[in-house]
């Protein structure tokens, strides 16, 4: 190709035989400029030649008239617009950026924001295919910008320009830019403009140098001037605003090459929505050091985890485990040398610690020696069951509690650690539960998280508490998930979507193949049992036996009342708690004991008659103990003695005799016994006598257990699924559980030849079937849940199976028992998520069951009434519910209209269990962390890229589509705005920061603010999604009002409105950062204007 001869250039340029020529020096400011300079010159006999890196359809649309005055147009583009290597998503997507100036650049800002750059870009795309040739430049060759304007017969009107900026509209001067280098005009030297002219002409020919592209420059503005659908819009939204996430959803980017990784047992073991799971988790260590797994329960986060692990295992990274003791051997069998480990081949090495290990610092853990194990030297700490460190309570001995030493040894110390936490999905009435747990990710730092958009993360939570705690003192028919979500502050949405995964059920469902994962089991809709307690009736109904109880004093655990008052101080001093807000008095704290003691005397009657004799029998013998010995004080045959009798360091010895109390001990001698002697007395009177009926009643008489034996031959007669006899049976209570096995396995192996098993915890486990080692509770699971548990891996030949499980909630969380398909609550948990993760032992993906039953025993009493009998047990519990922030929730003036709306909320949610069994994010009323994430739209932006990245990567800003009101109720005719803040002052409390969305009505007033991005992405999805067609009426209708497209002064006034809006939240938000301690960051919005935001896309709602 041909190169510019400068030594020609200076010689041509010198000759005394061009005096007509002569440089005009272009300031590109005010009205001296390259567009005026441009008009004056060009006519109809002009060719222009443009040698360019990039163009931008305002300019040319500023130089309309003159371009189609031109005899021919002819552009070389140096660098290429619409071609992306290949690279990461997030890589495309800041490539595709850098080429996006054919519908404007940073300084045409304000132009697109005018809204009209669809028209604009059709008029340019009929201007260029009548008018303008392109061709583009190949990689290996260079050239300089240029621009030659040729007139043959108008001498004077040769000009070349041998410098000039992009043909933008900044660059031709209709737009102001920072640019301080004016621009040489060479004008009436036709030898010059001849020479490089024809260098341009020889350039334009050779083919090893250019290539053709016109076509592709009138493709592109096909595409940008073409109606576009709802639901591309909403694509390209969704790619703009979670573009810096792409990567999490790209497993060539996350996975490096060379681990192995993706040829291990674990990896081909997962299903596809768990490999996209430990792709998203692995992006999130790498990212910000630390992530939440919780997913909903039955989708397998063991196996997403142990896929992590292993991903770290193979960079030599050193993995511990922190899990509960009871699920302790659901992560040990991994890295034994044994039968029923299915993952053998990938020689898992990770260390596995219990939960409780934390607070030991001798003994051994497994093979794991506490005192001298090496704290920080672990890479990579996974977590089970992680919401058991939502809590920091300080300890009585000023030892470093779990949380601590956790914090301090293994995350703080030695190397940079990462952490992978699985929780439970429910967040309920604490939003600040999470804080401790993403303290460990963030390495106790509040500013870890400022360059992604959150300046405090001890502020965003405590104002998300705020939030939740005015949302609880809503009435029932306000207070609604969907008005919780309005309310919680934007940077909570952003912590919990930065840092964890929480996919449920539906989730799976919608998008991924079920026929990969298989089908979910079909839930039944639940059977209600409700039983008297005695067949002959001979016993109170629970109503009036709660009269009964109603009426104690429980002076027996009310010691510190009793104290005489010249001796109550020292007490004091030694039990009373300090806390962030005041004091915590030991009387206050058994006086609430009380009142929970009243509620599990009532919960014990409702689970068994047993467990309730037993409870009460346990209270007779306690008073009975205490009256003897102050009977024997009384008549002189003992000497009580008393704190005044011992120095300080004597108190360790002081409470080994006559003392009452479990942790916090009075001495008698220090009690008003006389007083303390008759109301222990008056409650041992009502005692005996709750106690004789009680126990009055036989398991023959037995009601409830009766109604079970009834409910077990049903089933085995009936089996939902052919072949099935397995029922699991799950009780709150150690007592009754044993009670069932005594009763339930005899009859079962008598009647059925069935065997049966008994799981505690912490008591001792029962089987009727041989062989079986009850004191490990690995081998009953194994043997009544076989295929689940892989028990052929063990013993081949084994048939043998325990076919009734009876339990407490030891198992209620962590273990798959999905071959049983019927499961019985025999007493209803107060919680309805734990009847739920119950549940969720069988109710899993993958199940063999086509379908499966839960079975709830009720109190035989209407719901109503059994809801007001708990309440007024439970009375006014002076609670003090410290949160992990150290601070009171002090029951104030509104708890009478708390207790009542968390009373009716009960109601409700009960209600629902009687109807239907749902997931936990579908309890009526319960906060999810999965409504507090985004997962939903990058899921839908996910499939799109699956099919459509090309055209997403290279799809412009500033467009448009049309939508129909009328397909949703809640959508009024307006705009949602898509914008992106450009300048880093004044950060908008946006959840998608720099990204908001804002959704304005027609009339020019604020139907969503930018801070209810959950709620519009929404009703976004709800008007856009499955909407692959323009709604052609809808566009005509547009068309006609707007001039196609051209006349959009309503639409600009909507968007400066939203900007003034957004301004206007920004200083409300900032003066209310004033009144939260620690929170404030109040700056004038002033700085803000229109040209602070680009405009990414609008939907426009009509109808």
């Amino acid at each position: 190709m041909g190169k510019i001869d400068w030594r020609l250039f200076l010689k041509l340029s010198i000759k005394n035989r061009i005096n007509a020529m002569e440089n005009i020096i272009i300031e590109n400011k005010g009205d001296d400029t390259l567009h005026n300079f441009l008009k004056e010159f060009i006519d109809k006999d002009t060719e222009l030649k443009l040698t360019i890196g990039e163009f931008s359809i305002y300019a040319f649309y500023d130089l309309l008239k003159e371009i189609k005055r031109l005899k021919s147009f002819e552009v070389i583009l140096t660098e290429e617009q619409f071609h992306i290597e290949e690279a990461s998503f997030s890589k495309r997507f800041e490539i595709a950026q850098q080429q996006q100036n054919i519908c404007g650049n940073n300084y045409e800002l304000t132009l697109k924001n005018n809204m009209n750059s669809t028209y604009i870009a059709r008029v340019i795309n009929t201007l260029i295919q009548s008018k303008v040739n392109f061709k583009l430049l190949k990689p290996d060759k260079y050239l300089t910008n240029q621009m030659i304007l040729k007139n043959k017969l108008t001498q004077d009107k040769n000009v070349f320009l041998p410098s000039i900026y992009n043909f933008s509209s900044d660059g031709i001067g209709t737009q102001p830019s920072n640019s301080l280098t004016p621009i040489t005009a060479i004008t009436g030297d036709e030898n010059i403009v001849r020479t490089f002219s024809n260098t341009f002409d020889n350039n334009w020919k050779d083919t090893d140098s250019v290539r053709d592209h016109t076509d592709k420059i009138i493709e592109r503005l096909t595409n940008i001037s073409s109606e576009n659908t709802p639901e591309w819009l909403y694509y390209v939204s969704l790619y703009h605003i979670f573009h810096n996430q792409l990567d999490e959803l790209d497993e060539k980017s996350t996975i490096k090459e060379g681990t192995g990784f993706k040829e291990t047992t674990v990896w081909n073991t997962l299903y596809d929505f768990q490999k996209d799971g430990v792709v998203g988790l692995i992006s999130k260590l790498e990212k910000y050091n630390g992530a939440i797994l919780a997913d909903s329960v039955g989708l397998g986060k063991t196996f997403s985890a142990l896929a992590v692990i292993k991903y770290y295992e193979l960079r030599n990274d050193k993995v511990l485990v922190l899990s509960p003791k009871r699920l302790r051997e659901n992560w040990t069998i991994y890295t034994q040398n044994d039968v029923r480990n299915v993952l053998a081949d990938d020689r898992f090495n990770y260390d596995v610690l219990n939960h409780t290990d934390l607070s030991r610092y001798h003994g051994f853990s497994g093979d794991i020696d506490l005192k001298t194990i090496n704290w920080g030297n672990y890479d990579l700490v996974v977590i089970d069951e992680s919401h058991n460190f939502r809590n920091n309570n300080p300890t009585k001995n000023d030892r470093p509690t779990r949380y601590e030493r956790l914090m301090d040894e293994i995350i703080k110390q030695g190397v940079n650690t990462k952490v992978l936490m699985l929780s439970a999905t429910p967040v309920n009435n604490r939003m600040n539960d999470l804080k401790n747990q993403i303290a460990f990710i963030i390495n106790d730092n509040p500013q870890a998280l400022e360059v992604y958009g959150i300046d405090d993360v001890d502020n965003e939570l405590r104002v998300a508490q705020t939030r939740y705690n005015e949302w609880a003192k809503l009435e029932e028919n306000k207070r609604t998930t969907s008005r919780f979500l309005e309310m919680l502050n934007s940077g909570y949405f952003k912590i919990l979507d930065l840092l964890t995964i929480a996919r449920s059920r539906k989730h799976i469902v919608k998008y991924y193949d079920t026929k990969e994962i298989g089908d979910f089991p079909k839930r039944l809709k639940p059977i209600s049992i409700k039983s008297d307690i005695d067949t002959q009736d001979n016993v109170s109904s629970i109503k009036d036996v709660n009269d009964e109880i109603k009426s104690l004093n429980l002076s027996l655990y009310q010691q510190m009342a009793y104290v005489l008052p010249n001796r109550k101080a020292r007490y004091e001093e030694l039990y009373d708690t300090q806390t962030a807000r005041g004091i915590f008095r030991q009387e206050d704290r058994e006086t609430s004991l009380t009142g929970l003691i009243r509620v599990n005397l009532l919960k014990r009657l409702e689970s068994s008659i047993h467990s309730f004799t037993l409870t009460v029998s346990r209270m007779v013998k306690q008073i009975e103990d205490i009256l003897k010995v102050i009977s024997r004080s009384q008549n002189n045959d003992i000497i009580l003695p008393s704190l005044i009798d011992y120095d300080d360091e004597e108190l360790e010895t002081a409470f080994e005799d006559y003392a009452v109390g479990k942790k916090n001990k009075i001495l008698l001698g220090d009690m008003d016994l006389h007083r303390w002697k008759l109301d222990l007395q008056e409650d041992l009177e009502k005692l005996k006598q709750i106690q004789n009926g009680a126990s009055s009643v036989t398991p023959i008489r037995d009601e409830k257990l009766n109604d079970l034996l009834r409910l077990i031959d049903n089933k085995i007669k009936n089996p939902i699924n052919k072949g099935n006899r397995k029922i699991l049976i799950f009780t709150a209570f150690a007592d009754t559980a044993n009670y069932l096995h005594d009763h339930v396995s005899e009859y079962v192996k008598k009647k059925h030849g069935l065997n049966s098993a008994l799981i505690t915890g912490g008591g001792t486990n029962k089987s009727n079937m041989s062989g079986i080692k009850v004191t490990n509770m690995e081998d009953i699971l194994v043997n009544f849940s076989p295929i689940s548990k892989h028990r052929n891996k063990i013993d081949e030949a084994a048939t043998e199976e325990i076919d009734i499980l009876i339990a407490t909630d030891t198992i209620s969380e962590g273990q798959n028992l999905q071959d049983a398909d019927y499961l019985v609550n025999y007493d209803i948990h107060w919680n309805p998520v734990r009847v739920v993760q119950r549940f969720g032992r069988i109710d899993r993906i993958g199940s063999r069951n086509t379908k499966i039953q839960l079975v709830n025993f009720w109190p035989n009493m209407e719901l109503d009434e059994y809801i007001n009998l708990e309440n007024r047990v439970r009375g006014r519990m002076v609670l003090s519910n410290v949160s992990s922030t150290g601070e009171d929730d002090v029951i104030n003036e509104d708890a009478d209209k708390r207790d009542m709306n968390d009373m009716n909320y009960r109601r409700k949610q009960m209600k629902q269990l009687q109807e239907q069994v749902v997931d936990l994010e579908d309890i009526d009323g319960a906060i999810s962390v999965t409504d507090l994430t985004y997962n939903e739209f990058k899921s839908d932006l996910s499939e799109a890229l699956k099919v459509n990245e090309n055209e997403l990567v290279t799809a412009p800003t500033g467009m448009y589509a049309i939508t129909d009101a009328d397909l949703l109720d809640e959508a009024e005719p307006g705009i949602i705005l898509t914008l992106k803040q450009l300048s880093n002052e004044d950060k908008e409390q946006s959840g998608l920061y720099p990204y908001l969305v804002i959704y304005m009505r027609q009339d020019g007033t604020v139907k969503l603010n930018h801070l209810h991005t959950n709620q519009i992405l929404s009703i976004y999805k709800k008007l856009a999604k499955g909407k692959n067609i323009a709604f052609q009426s809808l566009v005509d209708q547009f068309n006609n009002e707007t001039q196609e497209g051209k006349n959009m002064e309503e639409y600009s006034c909507l968007l400066t409105q939203a900007i003034e809006e957004i301004k206007g939240k920004t200083e409300e938000v900032g003066i209310q950062s004033l009144f939260t301690p620690g929170g404030t960051h109040f700056e004038s919005a002033d700085n803000l204007q229109i040209d602070d935001f680009e405009l990414i896309s609008f939907l426009m709602i009509r109808e």
